[in-house]
């Protein structure tokens, strides 16, 4: 499946990067997946087994073991833990900074990554996260890197719940984002970085249709500089 090609956009939280891939999957037909989703759904999984992830002394290699094991499936869009719909449960932010906290353990990084590559499909893949250009696709054909300033980022973010109808403080929002950015970038394992071919794409001042455009653009004058 080598030859398949891939997309691998990465970047911080809030950044755009789920909904900008997910959009390009579709304008070229390609599969998607959504890396942090199959970590929330780790997070999910580990905390209805009742372990404390905020434990001081929580096993990295149960949490593996886990998540390993986990009955996880993506279909008609929502994500499936055998036959239960979880696209939701997933989405709370308590599971977003669960999530965070154990993707710095190397053992449940690479439990998950053979899961990761099985999403490498014809006709092509869009993968997004925030090692999929570094660790987990690093032959990736093209590597987008979104990012946008933490304010921004929390705007976005607080506009998604409100919409959703959950209540939230832009100002926590922020708090927390930068909490995520810190630990993001300054683990040991597989740590949120830009590689030397990676092509950097700040969406401070981008709504979601000018992102779209520009990941689409490079996408297109990479694929013209290899035929």
């Amino acid at each position: 499946m080598t030859d398949v090609p891939v997309i691998a956009i990465d970047g911080p939280a809030a950044s755009g990067k789920g909904a900008v891939a997910q959009a390009v999957a579709e304008r070229l037909g390609f599969h998607y997946l959504d890396s942090g989703a199959i970590y929330r759904a780790a997070a999910l999984v580990v905390d209805r087994a009742g372990i404390a992830i905020d434990a001081y002394n929580v096993s990295e290699q149960q949490v593996a073991k886990i998540a390993r094991e986990m009955p996880l499936s993506f279909r008609s869009g929502k994500i499936w833990m055998k036959n239960q719909d979880i696209t939701e449960s997933i989405r709370s932010e308590a599971c977003g900074k669960h999530a965070s906290k154990i993707a710095v353990f190397a053992q449940l990084r690479q439990a998950l990554l053979q899961l990761q590559h099985d999403f490498r499909r014809p006709p092509g893949l869009v993968a997004e996260g925030r090692d999929m250009g570094t660790v987990v696709f690093p032959g990736a054909g093209l590597k987008i890197f979104l990012t946008a300033s933490a304010q921004v980022r929390a705007a976005r973010r607080h506009k998604q719940l409100m919409e959703k109808g959950i209540n939230a403080n832009i100002n926590d929002l922020l708090v927390e984002i930068e909490a995520r950015d810190a630990r993001d970038y300054g683990r040991s394992v597989a740590p949120l970085k830009v590689s030397n071919e990676t092509i950097m794409i700040d969406t401070t001042d981008m709504d979601l249709a000018q992102s779209i455009e520009a990941v689409l653009k490079f996408y297109n004058s990479n694929t013209a500089s290899k035929t």
